[in-house]
């Protein structure tokens, strides 16, 4: 059994004496597992980093074997992303998100936007948007996608402000004025022609994200909410206060 494919490195652990087993989300083959005979090495380490895009080439006798890797670095991003406490936390908090699909399914689009996101993840004023994107994403993938379009009551699309916690489907603001303190809020950036995010609104984003995630992943898989998420709500939440220190606020 062989491809080649490219792919994002998540992570890797150690394997033996000089070897690692690399996990990588793939263009055409999901997020996948192989191991790298000398991984381990000078040479291999700073390619074998997460954030790092390599080109693949994947042998293994059997189809449902681990099999072995070869990696060769074609954008090496961790080096840039390693200086920034948000970029850090914020691509560990992918990984794991990325860990509760099916490992070898298919996910092109989110292989893409995982990408997109690299490039910009040590520009932490726009990091916050790109993860709860993400996240949201990752809930559509998984089968418990919001809907985010109109208002669930009316059918409007003019000033969506809650979400349903129960359906997960957008309110407006007078529709949903009866019940707002039972409703979640929806952040205007969540919508296509949102203004950016300030960090009042970054949080509401992470808070209606995360409720769907314990409810729907979380709790029926018996799993508690990664710790790299809370790492990087931290890192985000110091990045704002250190602007507003700067700006004398």
């Amino acid at each position: 059994m062989e491809w080649r494919d490219e792919g994002i490195i998540l992570g890797t652990r150690k394997h033996g004496e000089t070897s690692a087993i690399l996990e990588v989300m793939t263009r055409a083959h999901g997020r996948h597992l192989g191991l790298v005979r000398g991984g381990r090495s000078r040479k291999q380490q700073p390619v074998l980093q997460p954030g790092n895009r390599v080109d693949l080439l994947w042998r293994a006798r059997l189809d449902e074997h681990l099999g072995t890797f070869q990696a060769e670095a074609i954008e090496m991003n961790a080096a840039r992303l390693i200086d920034s406490a948000v970029a850090v936390y914020g691509l560990q908090t992918m990984a794991t998100h990325l860990r509760l699909l099916p490992e070898r399914d298919a996910h092109g689009a989110l292989y893409e936007t995982l990408a997109v996101m690299i490039a910009h993840l040590d520009d932490a004023d726009a990091a916050g948007e790109l993860v709860a994107r993400f996240e949201l994403l990752i809930l559509d993938e998984l089968g418990f996608g919001l809907d985010l379009s109109q208002c669930a009551a009316t059918g409007s699309r003019q000033d969506l402000a809650y979400v349903s916690p129960k359906s997960g489907r957008a309110v407006s603001r007078a529709a949903g004025a009866p019940w707002h303190d039972k409703m979640l809020a929806l952040p205007a950036f969540l919508q296509r022609s949102g203004p950016s995010a300030d960090q009042a609104a970054l949080e509401d984003a992470f808070r209606l994200t995360g409720f769907f995630f314990s409810r729907h992943v979380y709790e029926p898989r018996g799993l508690e909410p990664p710790d790299a998420r809370a790492g990087f709500l931290a890192a985000l939440r110091r990045h704002h206060a250190a602007g507003k220190a700067i700006a004398g606020e």
